[in-house]
């Protein structure tokens, strides 16, 4: 589970680089989140939340040297970092734990309402301002999740399910900070800052419970490393070469390459109701973003901005 980072530089030239760039990244991942699954099996969530931003972050800091970037991570605002950051420790460990006890396409399947709590909250946080039409899809996606969890029947309302409604909150919350801070500080800031924060502060809460890594776990860490930075590059790449309206969607792409990992590794696949709560939650989430385009497309001739109410 990954937060898409917004970046203003260049416009747009050509669509289809952006959208490989996205593909990459997904898949990518993909692959991390079922790294951490292995683990998840032998170490509690809180290890694997520090594992997974200690193993990205010397990956990423070379990244940012390389490209000529260092200064940038010096001019922050701390106080914003410092909330991102332990809302992404709550994300990750309620995504952690999750995977642990049921299958990633099932995990996945959940954490897609994300995007639509995003545009639930960036109302009373940011004032922005969500028509019918949106708050239709919102409301849809939400009863996606209840047909997946199944609350009043055999269906995964466990503390596992909720801990993944749990981190898609986080997910959303932390989202929100992005939107304000993207203003303000750097795209390599965001990310470094974040990995760090992830490291230090789920590393220090793990302390008491840590466990040694085994030498056959080693590889899964090294995956996790490097798909965590490279998928990291990727969505970089991916948002500076096009608009997110038109690359978000492809994020849902995600499902494939976890059904397939499902299958392969755990010899697992979700069930009829999961696939079906799975696909209003999909739908709704792809009727909100061309929504949001259309309004966005919308608003320099016919509102002010900020102002949306489609």
């Amino acid at each position: 589970m990954q937060e898409l980072l917004p970046c203003s530089p260049p416009p747009p030239v050509s669509t289809r680089p952006a959208a490989l760039w996205m593909l990459l990244a997904v898949f990518l991942f993909a692959l991390m989140d079922g790294g951490m699954k292995w683990l998840a099996a032998d170490y509690p969530p809180l290890q694997i939340a520090a594992l997974r931003g200690a193993s990205a972050l010397p990956l990423v800091f070379v990244w940012i040297v390389v490209g000529g970037r260092a200064r940038s991570l010096l001019r922050v605002h701390w106080r914003l970092h410092l909330v991102r950051g332990a809302l992404g420790i709550g994300m990750m460990c309620g995504f952690v734990y999750g995977l642990a006890r049921m299958p990633m396409s099932t995990a996945y399947a959940i954490t897609f309402v994300a995007p639509l709590m995003v545009t639930a909250l960036a109302v009373p946080l940011l004032g922005e301002r969500v028509g019918p039409r949106r708050w239709t899809a919102i409301a849809l996606g939400l009863a996606g999740v209840l047909v997946v969890l199944r609350p009043t029947g055999e269906g995964v309302a466990t503390l596992a399910g909720l801990a993944l409604v749990a981190a898609a909150l986080c997910y959303a919350l932390a989202a929100i900070t992005v939107r304000v801070l993207a203003q303000r500080d750097s795209t390599e800031a965001l990310v470094f800052w974040f990995l760090v924060l992830l490291t230090l502060g789920a590393g220090l809460l793990a302390l008491p419970g840590w466990r040694p890594l085994q030498a056959g776990d080693l590889v899964a860490l090294v995956v996790i490393g490097i798909a965590g930075a490279g998928g990291q590059v990727a969505l970089t790449h991916a948002f500076r070469r096009g608009e997110a309206s038109q690359i978000a969607p492809l994020e849902y792409s995600g499902l494939v390459w976890v059904v397939l990992l499902d299958l392969s590794v755990w010899q697992v696949l979700p069930d009829a109701m999961t696939w079906l709560g799975a696909a209003i939650i999909v739908a709704s989430g792809l009727y909100l973003l061309r929504r949001e385009r259309a309004v966005s497309a919308a608003t320099p001739a016919a509102e002010p901005a900020g102002d949306r109410t489609s």
